[in-house]
């Protein structure tokens, strides 16, 4: 059995502005955040509470986010589509966010790809997966230029990654690919990493085994059809007794997947399963329930 150590953040609105944009490859964009002018770094770093109790104020720069767990996100609050105004959420009497009372406020949640300091400025990366259909997040991440500004809050909360794991499974689709790598990253060169990754067919491969350096990769293409990673940890047999499983991904793609766990007694003391997103749903919550049916 593993634990997962949980610490938690206070909630701050940060204003930030695209330093940077990388394109990935045809469906996925990286964008590079830095402070947009106004935030104050004074404090030096967020209320953490964890097993160490509470330490410091909370700071509005970008230097101040932490996101040390591997499946850490944020909440990105994007501009109005129609008018391009920013509404920018605030911070509630009772600590938590509050958006505008007039104004389209739209936001996604979004993995940490990575945060540093470059020349003393804080950055945070976030990668965006450019869904079919144009919606709000995927249109602001494919037009993202450099001086844009969203707003970002959060991770409220960080689960650690298990001291003891000896092997980590990863099966996972391009919205699941920054934490997969993180998680890759995070377990250290003696760990046995075997990743599975679904992809459309404009990801390009070699960025997916970039990411995922060090790890067995295994790629499966969408276009082949449904239920490939459900069939491909099935074909793994059973996890030893020191594995460790992570399936990130498309809800739907992930409820047999999680079944097939189960019947291995593979439950959530030795997994992570949680849906980014959902075929007809708009703004998935990655805390919410994978399967509505079947909510534990």
């Amino acid at each position: 059995m593993f634990a997962r150590p949980v610490t938690t953040f206070d909630l701050v609105p940060r204003r930030v502005r695209v330093h940077a944009v990388r394109r990935l490859t045809g469906s996925m964009v990286r964008t590079t955040f830095r402070d947009a002018p106004g935030a104050d770094g004074a404090s030096g770093a967020d209320g953490v509470t964890g097993s160490g109790g509470t330490t410091g104020a909370a700071a509005s720069s970008v230097a101040a986010l932490h996101a040390p767990g591997p499946d850490d996100h944020v909440k990105v609050f994007l501009p109005d589509p129609a008018t391009g105004v920013l509404h920018a959420p605030t911070l509630a009497p009772d600590g938590g966010i509050q958006r505008p009372a007039g104004g389209v406020s739209i936001s996604r949640e979004m993995t940490v790809r990575a945060t540093r300091t470059v020349d003393g400025a804080g950055e945070v990366d976030v990668d965006w997966v450019l869904h079919a259909g144009d919606g709000p997040a995927s249109a602001w991440a494919a037009a993202a230029r450099e001086g844009d500004e969203v707003v970002l809050v959060g991770p409220g909360t960080s689960r650690a990654v298990p001291a003891g794991i000896g092997r980590l499974t990863l099966a996972v689709d391009e919205t699941g690919l920054p934490a997969a790598a993180r998680w890759s990253a995070a377990v250290g060169p003696g760990v046995r990493v075997t990743a599975i990754v679904e992809i459309g067919d404009d990801t390009d491969e070699d960025v997916v085994e970039a990411e995922l350096a060090g790890a067995d990769v295994e790629i499966l293409y969408r276009s082949d059809g449904p239920g490939q990673l459900a069939e491909a940890v099935r074909s793994l047999g059973t996890p030893d007794d020191d594995e460790y499983v992570v399936a990130l991904g498309e809800a739907g793609e992930l409820v047999p997947l999680r079944r097939h766990l189960r019947g291995l007694g593979v439950g959530p003391d030795l997994s992570t399963v949680a849906g980014y997103w959902r075929r007809g749903t708009v703004n998935l919550d990655p805390d919410a329930p994978l399967d509505p049916n079947d909510p534990t």
